[in-house]
């Protein structure tokens, strides 16, 4: 078993929180405009009201004087020797911008590790949320992979081997008393690459996809189901535990996602049916189970691999992430593209940019066309 360094530090970007966590509001009130109403619509409205990005206001207020240290963005290149469908991948988790948090915490968080005795690589990305998302997204990170790996059944049945672990580190997580999960967690979507078959997993509104190459063009397949607490089951499921489920009402109408929040409060404001941690959340019937799903790769027209945090999916669409890679003649060259562009949509869009974590694969030696 070997794992990738860009699975632990070479990937990341230090210093940062991914402006995630927002002081929540009055859910029924009508917001008022301006710059900080606008910006928090599509964040993660959860934890307590001095709670902002991974830090505090007191921090923010007693730190506003120095000035933040500079992100440091790296992306690895990897061409792989195992024997499985991937040739060659590159991911990278960058920090995002908050005008109103210079210090902001990078909360999300990547794994790229191999297992040469079993042919297998793992690719996941975590988008942790709440004061403690970045504690919550890096212990996984710092361990997922070698617990799937060290698991009984690894080499046998990798969707219990994966299932089991990820329950054991969100237990370890949650008895960690420097992490506090009552309102942070964390996403987890995860591609495993075994031989030609192809298994996902998911936890949240990250997201795996493929691009399958048609008539000479590569098409966007959704391979993994984001989370959403408004899904056919999910809201079952969280009305049946006493939790309810409706979006933010602002000046100008619904805005936002529908989120999650308990029977009898106004918290947590969870945009996702499913995550890592979060206590509170799941007395209001959120999960962390994880929902997998399989294939077996196509040599003929299986060509890529995305996995990606929602500061990629929030404003680029499946199909518009695969136009997008589809001139690019590598992994590496894939990355950097879909990051710029994501980012500069969330300025646009929002005025901030959330952490953007990416990571993407080619399958069978795919090789983008000259033309």
């Amino acid at each position: 078993m070997s794992e990738s360094k860009p699975s632990h530090s070479a990937t990341h970007a230090s210093n940062g929180d991914n402006g995630d966590a927002a002081p929540p509001p009055n859910p029924r009130d009508k917001k008022k405009g301006g710059l900080m109403s606008k910006i928090r619509r599509r964040l993660t409205v959860q934890g307590d009201s001095e709670t902002l990005d991974g830090g505090t206001l007191a921090d923010l207020r007693a730190n506003k004087a120095k000035a933040a240290p500079p992100p440091v963005d790296q992306t690895e290149d990897h061409h792989l020797h195992l024997r499985c469908a991937v040739t060659e991948y590159s991911g990278v988790s960058k920090k995002g911008h908050a005008p109103y948090n210079p210090r902001k915490k990078n909360q999300d968080a990547l794994i790229m590790a191999d297992d040469p005795a079993t042919n297998t690589l793992i690719l996941c990305v975590l988008d942790g949320h709440g004061e403690h998302g970045d504690g919550v997204s890096a212990q996984f990170r710092d361990q997922l992979a070698m617990e799937m790996m060290s698991h009984p059944c690894w080499a046998t049945d990798i969707k219990k081997a994966a299932a089991d672990a990820i329950a054991k580190v969100e237990h370890q997580v949650i008895r960690n008393f420097r992490i506090d999960t009552e309102f942070s967690g964390t996403t987890l979507s995860m591609a495993i690459i075994r031989g030609n078959k192809l298994i996902g997993v998911n936890i949240g509104d990250s997201r795996v996809i493929l691009g399958l190459e048609e008539g000479g063009k590569l098409a966007a397949e959704e391979f993994t189901h984001d989370h959403k607490p408004d899904s056919p089951g999910e809201k079952e499921r969280i009305v049946a535990a006493g939790g309810r489920v409706f979006a933010v009402e602002y000046d100008d109408g619904i805005d936002g996602p529908p989120r999650v929040w308990l029977g009898h409060m106004d918290v947590p404001g969870l945009a996702m049916s499913r995550s890592l941690g979060d206590a509170v959340a799941h007395t209001a019937g959120v999960i962390s189970d994880p929902e997998f799903t399989e294939k077996e790769l196509d040599p003929s027209s299986d060509r890529v691999i995305v996995v990606a945090t929602d500061g990629l999916w929030e404003f680029v669409d499946n199909d518009e992430t695969i136009n997008l890679l589809f001139p690019t003649p590598g992994p590496a060259e894939a990355v950097d593209c879909l990051v710029k562009e994501a980012n500069a949509r969330w300025m646009q869009e929002e005025q901030v940019i959330d952490d953007t974590t990416i990571i993407v694969a080619h399958l069978f030696d795919y090789k983008a066309s000259e033309d």
